[in-house]
């Protein structure tokens, strides 16, 4: 597989510009072309879209996504001792990768992108979720993008498909779940990175829905969750007692026993109590 694009396997290419993985930068490389391949795959056909790739690294999973047939891919590195390597890819795949050198937290990529556009990338451990939020929470609906394939730790995907009556079940599940059809596509075992990290890990696939899967305001719904999984353990009429006088009438009203759990709870019955409590609060 190394000879996917007449580039050098990755270990070459490693030791070629000294990209040892840092932990400072939550980095964990994957050196398995094949595996990269497959898990450009899972992003779905790629010939028609520009692909935003969060934290190449030495390009594993960019030349996946290029060989795989990405319009164009834009890769947002934060590791300047990557950018000789992805510039040696940028030259075999004249006009179809670019590279900013930045934060992905703090760069805005749409005007280097032409919809339609997926997202794909081997996270930095230490910035994933917050990056998965911030695609599940814009301003408007649907979102700039189609899909996202994204690695995280096993545990972390976990809740992100997690359903009802599980530990692993919260808001980040519910967030998820609301806009986007999600579904785990891979497994990876430690030994597949270099260096292998602690945990497993597994790629989630997450589907833009055209609308939320039922109606609520954004903003109860977000609040409504906090309160309810910030106190998983104590029954909804405690957790939520703060958010409205006659919460316990609201939640009957909602469908929901107002001595159930948070983790009881499914997406829909969170979304019909949300909108209850919005409209409880418009007449006060």
């Amino acid at each position: 597989m190394s000879t996917i694009d007449g580039l050098p396997p990755l270990r070459e290419v490693i030791a070629t510009h000294d990209l040892r993985a840092r932990k400072s930068l939550g980095q964990n490389f994957l050196l398995d072309l094949n595996l990269t391949a497959k898990i450009a795959r899972q992003a779905g056909d790629l010939a028609g879209s520009d692909v935003l790739e969060i934290g190449p690294g030495p390009g594993g999973l960019t030349r996946g996504l290029l060989a795989e047939g990405a319009r164009r891919v834009l890769a947002i590195e934060k590791d300047a001792r990557a950018l000789p390597a992805l510039a040696e890819i940028a030259a075999a795949y004249p006009g179809r990768l670019s590279v900013i050198n930045g934060d992905a937290l703090e760069i805005d990529p749409l005007a280097h992108l032409t919809p339609p556009i997926r997202i794909a990338g081997n996270l930095p451990y230490n910035i994933g979720t917050e990056l998965l939020v911030r695609w599940l929470t814009p301003p408007n609906w649907p979102p700039f993008w189609d899909s996202l394939t994204l690695m995280f730790q096993k545990e972390v995907a976990e809740r992100i498909v997690a359903r009802p009556g599980s530990k692993a079940y919260g808001r980040l599940a519910l967030l998820a779940q609301w806009r986007t059809d999600a579904r785990i596509v891979m497994t990876l075992p430690p030994e597949a990175f270099v260096p292998p990290p602690k945990i497993h890990s597994a790629v989630v696939h997450l589907t833009a829905l055209p609308a939320p899967r039922f109606p609520a305001d954004p903003a109860t719904l977000s609040q409504l969750t906090a309160a309810a999984f910030n106190q998983r353990r104590k029954m909804l009429r405690a957790s939520l007692r703060g958010l409205h006088p006659d919460i316990e009438t609201l939640l009957k009203d909602a469908g929901i026993a107002p001595t159930a759990r948070a983790e009881e709870i499914d997406l829909e019955h969170f979304c019909a109590l949300a909108r209850l409590l919005q409209a409880a609060r418009q007449k006060n």
